[in-house]
């Protein structure tokens, strides 16, 4: 005879039903506008990968906030600004085709690492600069020989389409042409410097503004989205170490030594103004000011510029008092603009990698590299310590160059990220 009776449960067994029948949370029924100001929160701290998780909790939360994909490059709340994206060392350049059109980006202050699927880099086009974590591409070799342009969002997949580089060589006249014709844009490119601007009102609505500081041939060249060329300062800007790009405007140093004095000068370049399309795809209508004086500081308090760089909410000021020396020093822009001319010793627990571009990284990240200090190339890779001055090698022999560079630490995989060429 059967028994109706159930078997036994065993003691995991109840311990999991008081769970199950407990109260559930109801991540849903948070407050609308809450979510918006969480959400708010999180874009604003500038990591766009908790943004992404954020919105990944709940299809009420998913639709409640605005998705990423489709506004990556138009919008700047959704840049990835503190991503870095990193040469694989062992000559395996982004690109390369053993990678198959994937590249790994860092996170400069939580050390998070990723890996994105990135088609252009597999359609020939190389990554010739990085602003606000956007990446400008340039297609190297161009079938068309034009230099085809693009800003590209490298996690969403948005891009821009900008105009070729080569409708800049006909402005410049006889420079460039010693060189050969199929090298003249990827030396044009060679040292750049790009500063992005969206506009979201007015006649430029929905337009990408992007202005490119052209080390190689001392001038600047701004092109929008919608536009079919690049128009060209009308001035020239000889353009020293490691110019930066801030809040969608340009800042580079200047040696003026005109009165007498020789003086050190930063300058800022900002994006001209918004014009309404006239149809002829050239910019006309709008202009670049003559770049702005922000601060001086004389040769005596600054003997050598080594480049601006951004840390935190500040524009840092790097040079050798003293070139005999090997120690950098450090000034903060905003006591240049006061006219105090008093190096600063900490930097926020960050260290700066410097060279042909200036990083700074969160040095929580780096396990063999404590806070304020300074990395770069000085008879071998070494760290400056700020406050106490002492000089260290940062890292072991490996060597930078050779024929098979290969990175065999954090701290070298990023200062590779200083050296242009090892992006392409």
């Amino acid at each position: 005879m059967s028994s109706s009776s159930s078997s036994p449960r065993a003691p995991g067994d109840r311990k999991r039903c008081r769970r199950a029948s407990g109260p559930v949370p109801r991540w849903a029924s948070l407050p609308e506008d809450l979510v918006d100001l969480v959400a708010s929160r999180l874009l604003a701290g500038g990591d766009l990968l908790d943004y992404v998780r954020f919105r990944a909790v709940c299809t009420s939360w998913r639709s409640g906030t605005a998705s990423p994909r489709g506004r990556g490059v138009a919008d700047r709340r959704f840049h990835p600004r503190r991503w870095m994206m990193l040469p694989e060392g062992h000559g395996l350049y982004p690109g390369h085709p053993s990678l198959r059109g994937y590249a790994r980006f860092l996170n400069l202050d939580t050390g998070t690492l990723v890996r994105a699927r990135i088609p252009l880099l597999r359609d020939g086009y190389v990554a010739i600069d990085s602003v606000d974590g956007l990446l400008l591409l340039l297609l190297d070799p161009d079938p068309n020989q034009e230099g085809a342009v693009r800003l590209l969002h490298p996690f969403t997949g948005d891009t821009a389409e900008l105009p070729p580089l080569g409708t800049v060589l006909p402005h410049l006249g006889s420079r460039l042409l010693d060189c050969p014709a199929p090298y003249r844009i990827r030396s044009l490119a060679r040292v750049v410097c790009a500063s992005v601007s969206c506009s979201a009102t007015g006649a430029g609505a929905g337009a990408i503004t992007v202005l490119l500081a052209l080390s190689v041939v001392s001038r600047v060249a701004f092109a929008t989205s919608l536009d079919r060329q690049w128009s060209l300062s009308t001035y020239e800007c000889v353009i020293l170490s490691s110019p930066i790009a801030s809040h969608g405007k340009i800042y580079l140093m200047h040696t003026d030594r005109s009165c007498g004095e020789k003086m050190h000068q930063i300058l800022r370049i900002d994006h001209p103004p918004a014009a309404a399309q006239d149809g002829s795809g050239s910019g006309a209508g709008r202009a670049l000011q003559e770049p702005k004086l922000v601060a001086t500081i004389p040769a005596r308090k600054l003997d050598h510029f080594q480049g601006l760089v951004e840390c935190g909410s500040e524009i840092l000021v790097l040079g050798y008092k003293n070139w005999s020396t090997s120690r950098i020093s450090v000034f903060k822009l905003a006591d240049l603009v006061l006219q105090r001319f008093m190096p600063i010793k900490s930097i926020g627990g960050h260290t700066l990698f410097i060279g042909e571009r200036n990083i700074s990284v969160s040095s929580k990240i780096l396990p063999t590299v404590k806070g304020d200090n300074l990395v770069y190339l000085n008879s071998g890779l070494v760290k400056y310590h700020l406050s106490s001055g002492s000089l260290s090698l940062a890292i072991d022999n490996c060597s930078l160059y050779g024929r098979a560079p290969g990175p065999s630490s954090l701290v070298h995989y990023i200062y590779s990220c200083c050296i242009r060429n090892r992006w392409y």
